[in-house]
């Protein structure tokens, strides 16, 4: 199951540095997971400071 980034999102970045994968991108207004991409590590979630990346 990949990661997904809810609405609690603050467009900080800190997810996409994190990414081994570069799973993660800038969105319209917060960041987005590829989920074809995301290999489930939990990493992104590891360092957001607002908990947005969550299992599918």
């Amino acid at each position: 199951m990949a990661y997904k980034i809810t609405d609690a999102c603050v467009n900080c970045g800190a997810c996409e540095a994190e990414c081994p994968v570069n799973a993660i991108s800038a969105g319209d207004g917060k960041y987005v997971i590829d989920a074809a991409t995301c290999i489930d590590c939990g990493a992104c979630a590891s360092v957001c400071p607002v908990d947005a990346p969550q299992p599918e």
